[in-house]
């Protein structure tokens, strides 16, 4: 009797296991194999998801964009003061680390390198806007080209073009972000072309509809492909990441719908097309850039009308962590796509911002040091947000931190008396470290 209840008992524990472990397994294929399904997460049960690591106490600090100095730029987005939970989290020890479990490429020293730079400044005018291409300008002091990154625990492989293109045989490379991320788009062009003309490089932006509207300034963003290797490398201008469109169509003063959590619609429409993808934000999450650029917030599809949502520092982490999330389920379906989120360059105003007599006058290399020491990310909501998922980091802020001298200044030459430049960098220049760090990690 008593066997034949333990077996009744067992019987039924054994069916629950099972339809447990079935209901399990449906669960996680259909979210692995569904991307889409987490836009259909209302706003609140996403923020529930990782609430900890969006929410700041003030929207006014600018501690991540200028660690040392704290100051806000009306260019920057304001960021988290109190980010408690991810600040803590951030603190993980190197061989933790995602991108590598061996090397920490943002931790290291600047060395001298007279084989720097690695591409002309006079010749790379088929690629590199004017107004970044230092030697046109007034400048007389280039000693912030002489310079190399060299992680600690690891050799960084030096920059072959011709092995570049190689590798990138068949491959899209997509920079997809706001103007820093052009400067790093740029300085591939010139890296990889050794800042030579070259006429047999296609001009292919039609093909992503990158073409110049009519009345505009200039089009949304640039692609060409190396025909030898049939290597693209292209340009999407999206300041914040985020879905954007006009309210109404019909009205050309039309304010535009700022989705939050939806990703850039060129992302999303060509993004099967890409191989590697290097994101980034920040510096336009302010309020003076959304009156600018008529953005309205809006989060599952109307305006967002949650206060705590629509502080700046918190908007910004929300739609960070939304298109990290979004793509760690796309790479999910394509193993081999490779996606990297940059984090912030620093800016280096002085004594006032950049319309308030801010300047940036060292000429000086490294004179706040050559070494970066920290293991943890001086960007901790980027680093919290690509955390647990298959999105690389490609952490160039604290190292950054220390080229103050490699900064337009007021060597800009389309620059207003008085105005200072201390957020673009002259290339030849930093920016190409970043892509060396990107080359490393590919």
């Amino acid at each position: 009797m008593k066997g034949g209840q333990f077996s009744r008992l067992w019987g039924r524990q054994s069916t629950f296991t099972v339809a447990t472990l079935v209901f399990t397994t449906v669960f996680f294929w259909t979210w692995e194999n569904n991307p889409l399904l987490i836009s259909l997460l209302s706003v609140q049960e996403q923020f529930t998801m990782h609430n900890t690591d969006l929410f700041v106490d003030s929207a006014d600090s600018s501690s991540l964009l200028n660690p040392k100095e704290h100051q806000i730029d009306q260019e920057d987005a304001t960021t988290p003061k109190d980010f408690d939970n991810s600040i803590d989290s951030a603190n993980v020890h190197p061989s933790e680390r995602k991108e590598n479990p061996v090397c920490n490429y943002a931790k290291g020293r600047w060395i001298a390198d007279s084989r720097r730079p690695l591409y002309s400044g006079y010749k790379c005018k088929q690629w590199l806007s004017d107004m970044w291409a230092c030697r046109l300008t007034q400048r007389t002091d280039f000693s912030y080209e002489g310079y190399r990154w060299q992680p600690k625990n690891c050799e960084m492989r030096e920059f072959q073009r011709a092995e570049f293109l190689k590798r990138m045989q068949d491959k899209t490379i997509a920079f997809i972000g706001d103007s820093l991320n052009r400067q790093q788009f740029q300085s591939l062009m010139c890296m990889a072309t050794g800042g030579e003309e070259n006429s047999e490089i296609e001009n292919v932006g039609w093909k992503y509809g990158l073409v110049k509207p009519r009345g505009a300034i200039r089009p949304d963003g640039w692609a060409y492909r190396f025909p030898n290797t049939n290597t693209t490398i292209l340009y999407y201008w999206s300041a914040s990441l985020c879905g954007i469109e006009p309210i109404n169509v019909t009205d050309p003063s039309t304010e535009f719908a700022m989705h939050l959590d939806q990703p850039p619609s060129f992302l999303r429409q060509f993004l099967p097309h890409f191989d590697v993808v290097i994101l980034n934000t920040g510096h336009h999450w302010n309020r003076g850039k959304l009156k600018a650029n008529k953005w309205v917030m809006h989060a599952n599809g109307k305006p967002v009308t949650d206060r705590k949502l629509a502080e700046m520092g918190n908007a910004k982490n929300y739609t960070i962590y939304g298109i990290v999330r979004w793509l760690d389920l796309q790479i999910t379906l394509r193993p081999k796509l490779k996606v990297f989120f940059r984090t912030i360059s620093p800016r280096h105003f002085l004594n006032g911002d950049w319309n308030t007599g801010g300047s940036c006058d060292n000429l000086t290399p490294l004179s706040k040091g050559s070494e970066v020491f920290q293991d943890e990310s001086s960007d901790p909501v980027v680093e919290g947000a690509v955390r647990g998922t298959k999105v690389n980091i490609l952490d160039i802020t604290a190292i950054s931190e220390l080229r103050d001298e490699g900064h337009i200044s007021h060597y800009s030459i389309k620059a207003s008396n008085g105005i200072n430049d201390c957020l673009h960098w002259c290339l030849p220049g930093i920016p190409d470290t970043w892509n060396e760090l990107l080359y490393a990690q590919l």
